[in-house]
């Protein structure tokens, strides 16, 4: 069959990153599929077709052999490329049939509902959790990581140390011990990509479908959503100011969730007396406690508060942490102290779902720590933050007092204000979206009945001069969002 050679429905963008016999490659492959070329249809060769196109022969030499590959193009010593007769491909319809309309599983469609909040790159004001990246040791990190990247084919090469890599999961174990009042031994430690990744894990190796997780309401979505994805069903463990009401839920829990160090997202501290009986009652209905540590370390009055669970000789208690607001968070590593009774299992689920920590980031970080770096950093990092957070009530207070009232904690490295009307959150952290400033609405902490409208806000990784700037901006947000809600005319 004859048929011109289309050299106008090819165009070849030599400022692409790109190559061109891989542009080239990618347009006829389109033509053939499209039927433009249809089968049969003998090519040009490939001297005429360089000429015509203004590229070297090598390059629709290169592209020619990979559709030759393929099965687009047969290649004939010494006579013209003919296109391969291809099977018919079915007409696309118009429209998805009812079956396709979604493509997701159940489960898939029950993750694509689960709320969230991400950061974007230059706009650390006001990223809830954010820490200072400023003040980070880059340059000694970058070291550490450069040292052991040359060493890696050692033990770091392959597929090793799949709970942890045995130097920082003990460097965990003793920091957790002097630190955070946590008992356990380093063979306890698993190292995990981030805390989230450590609730899903969980999840799936403690939940079935139907059981009941008793989940603080307000409570942080990242874990009620890893709990739903997994066919739990929530039971609001209500949390105020006054504390955890520890009424049982109708349905004897499955798992019970907790931050008990500082409440996220209100940053309260669970008393001594509400802790022992929520282990009582754990070890009563043998449940899960989850215990989230995710800002312990950062309390600006007196000393940090022990872990829920060094307290008694429960368990029950899976204790949970994250570097991500000591360090950074693209760091992605996050740690857990695995009873014994679930210690055996975690290598085989580790495995089975791939969620273990890449081992060069790993030893670096144990280098991290054993050289000194890390308490030193976090001790510099709780002098700076507590300025910032006296800085940030003071600025919050003069700028936005007249729309919300800030609840003032003494522990971790955000605060929640609460509008005083009643108004869409939802609405106002997109409308500080759009001039730069990263909020996130507290109405999506709740799932269950009466919400509270506020602003869950950081404050550790802007200065005294971007807050007080960001304020005033936020200031007109406010007042701006305000108006057209009062006067919707």
């Amino acid at each position: 069959m004859k048929t011109s050679f289309p050299v106008d429905g090819i165009a070849l963008d030599r400022d692409s990153p790109a190559n061109l016999h891989r542009q080239l490659y990618v347009q006829l492959r389109g033509l053939i599929e499209r039927r433009v070329l249809p089968s049969g249809h003998a090519l040009p060769s490939t001297r005429v077709m360089a000429r015509d196109l203004n590229v070297g022969r090598n390059t629709v030499i290169a592209a020619c052999d990979q559709l030759a590959l393929e099965g687009y193009l047969a290649i004939r010593p010494r006579r013209p490329s003919v296109v391969m007769d291809l099977p018919t491909r079915p007409a696309v319809a118009e429209q998805m049939s009812v079956e396709d309309a979604n493509p997701l599983s159940r489960r898939g469609q029950t993750m694509l509902a689960q709320p969230y909040h991400h950061g974007r790159p230059g706009m650390l004001a006001f990223h809830p959790g954010m820490p200072d990246p400023d003040n980070f040791p880059f340059n000694t990190w970058s070291k550490l990581l450069s040292r052991r990247a040359k060493f890696a084919h050692i033990d770091l090469f392959g597929t090793y140390h799949v709970k942890g890599y045995p130097p920082l999961c003990e460097a965990i174990a003793r920091y957790l011990t002097a630190s955070r009042g946590v008992k356990c031994t380093a063979e306890q430690i698993v190292v995990t990509n981030g805390a989230q990744s450590a609730f899903d894990l969980l999840a799936r190796l403690l939940i079935d479908d139907g059981d009941t997780v008793w989940m603080e309401e307000p409570g942080y979505y990242g874990a009620g959503s890893a709990f739903v994805s997994a066919g739990a069903k929530l039971a609001p463990l209500r949390v105020s100011n006054a504390g955890w009401d520890l009424d049982p839920p109708d349905v004897v829990p499955r798992m019970i969730f907790v931050t008990p160090s500082c409440h996220h997202p209100l940053g309260i501290t669970m008393p001594m007396e509400q802790r022992l009986n929520l282990l009582h009652m754990a070890e009563t209905w043998r449940s899960w406690i989850i215990e989230d540590d995710y800002d312990g370390e950062y309390r600006f009055q007196g000393q940090p508060i022990p872990a829920l669970q060094g307290i008694g000789a429960s368990n029950r208690v899976v204790y949970v942490g994250t570097f991500a607001k000591i360090l950074f968070p693209a760091m992605r590593l996050g740690f857990m102290v695995a009873p014994k009774a679930i210690d055996h299992t975690i290598v085989s689920a580790l495995s089975v779902s791939g969620q273990f920590a890449p081992l060069l980031t790993q030893a670096a970080l144990a280098d991290f720590m054993n050289e000194g770096h890390f308490t030193r950093h976090l001790r510099r990092m709780r002098r700076l933050y507590a300025e910032r957070r006296q800085f940030f009530l003071e600025s919050a207070q003069r700028h936005l007092g007249e729309w919300l009232d800030f609840h003032t904690t003494e522990s971790g490295i955000q605060v929640v204000g609460i509008f005083r009307d009643i108004c869409s959150d939802r609405a106002v952290a997109e409308a500080a979206l759009q001039q730069g400033i990263n909020v996130s609405a507290l109405s999506i902490q709740y799932r269950h009945g009466t919400q509270q409208n506020g602003l869950v806000m950081g404050f550790a990784a802007a200065d005294a001069q971007m807050t007080e700037k960001t304020m005033q901006k936020f200031r007109t947000v406010l007042q701006s969002h305000f108006s057209r809600m009062n006067n919707p005319g």
